[in-house]
């Protein structure tokens, strides 16, 4: 290399270290300090509220019945939820609008948002389902009354396209939501037993996948792996990955420093899921959790094309490299059997284990 050659390279890399700073190094989170001073919050972040329970649903309670996103095409589904219900020793109340369709959405925004802020002011609604998910939740958030949600909060549960109410509604409040099966989801004993466990017992529960033989001569379901070993404590954010992103820059999206991170989704490539971290990661999302549990991505391949990365590429290029404890496998996505995970309630994350352990109720 010539004098001026070198000269030159010398200069650039001098250029450049202050833009690469500990990037250049692979330093992680667990081994560099954070900027002195006050941290910034990602776009749009609302500063961080006090955890707010919502009353626990007790035998003979009315659970409002709604939906904010995709059409329900089949009004047997909601026959099934009221059923349901019943014999649980709950009543049913369903909104004005479930039965409405405009294109591939529930009806229009207006009456879909009607309905939720209906059940938020109706005293004898103690607790909201989503019947559905799908999309157009975030289509609500504006005409959302969470000013009259803060004054008398409700256990709100769902998931998938839900999660764009349960982020804003706890981030707005500071309300508990609930991550769990959608009310037209798979009302099976396990479904059951974590919605009466978390919602209705208020336990300080504890999530790991049952180990279980289904003919093989070692459990092959329901199996989890660390990422990263290790634990940590935080507050339990998260929820479906495309929804989430999809809330970065909005005044809906909560803090998420000193967090707990889930996340699932479905039918995404691998290089939709890499987008998508890439994302949280440039908005300072991944940078301030303090661990990340990783659940399900329900049938999300690396297909057929030449050179694909797969979900645990990429888990490894943006999860493993935070340096903090993770892990994935848990039971949390669009599967039929799952666990009901209270959105901002302080957990206990064991990446060994491949556990979550609340610590403290999530219900009052």
């Amino acid at each position: 290399m010539t004098t001026r050659r070198r000269w030159l390279a010398a200069a650039t890399t001098a250029a450049l270290a202050p833009l690469l700073g500990s990037a250049a190094s692979g330093a992680t989170n667990a081994d560099r300090k954070m900027p002195a001073g006050p941290v910034t919050r990602p776009p749009g972040a609302l500063p961080r509220r006090p955890s707010v329970r919502p009353p626990r649903i007790r035998p003979g309670d009315t659970i409002g019945l709604m939906i904010p996103s995709s059409a329900n095409w089949d009004p047997m589904d909601i026959d099934v939820l009221v059923d349901a219900l019943a014999s649980l020793g709950l009543k049913s109340k369903l909104g004005k609008h479930v039965y409405d369709r405009r294109g591939y959405m529930a009806g229009r925004d207006e009456d879909r948002a009607a309905d939720f802020n209906a059940m938020v002011r109706d005293p004898e609604v103690r607790a909201i389902h989503c019947i559905r998910g799908g999309w157009g939740a975030a289509r609500l958030l504006p005409l959302i009354d969470f000013d009259a949600f803060a004054r008398t909060p409700k256990a709100v549960i769902g998931y998938s396209d839900i999660t764009a109410l349960l982020l804003s509604l706890h981030a707005r409040t500071g309300a508990i939501t609930f991550h769990g099966p959608n009310g037209a989801s798979d009302w099976n004993p396990t479904n059951v037993d974590w919605l009466q466990r978390v919602v209705w017992r208020g336990e300080e529960a504890v999530f790991e996948n049952p180990r279980e033989l289904t003919g093989a001569i070692v459990p092959d379901e329901n199996r989890t792996r660390a990422i990263t070993p290790g634990r940590a404590r935080g507050r339990l954010l998260g929820g479906n990955l495309t929804v989430l992103t999809a809330l970065i820059g909005s005044p809906y999206l909560p803090d998420f420093t000193d967090s707990i991170l889930f996340l699932e989704d479905v039918q995404e490539a691998p290089y939709r899921i890499d987008r998508m971290l890439v994302q949280l990661k440039l908005a300072g999302v991944l940078e301030r959790v303090r661990g990340v549990v990783w659940g399900t991505c329900s049938k999300c391949g690396p297909g057929e094309g030449f050179g694909s990365l797969t979900i645990p590429d990429v888990l490894d290029d943006h999860v493993k490299s935070l340096g903090v404890p993770a892990y994935w496998g848990a039971m949390v996505g669009h599967i039929n059997r799952q666990f009901t995970l209270p959105v901002g309630a302080e957990v206990e994350i064991d990446a060994d284990r491949g556990t979550l352990r609340m610590l403290e109720p999530a219900v009052a």
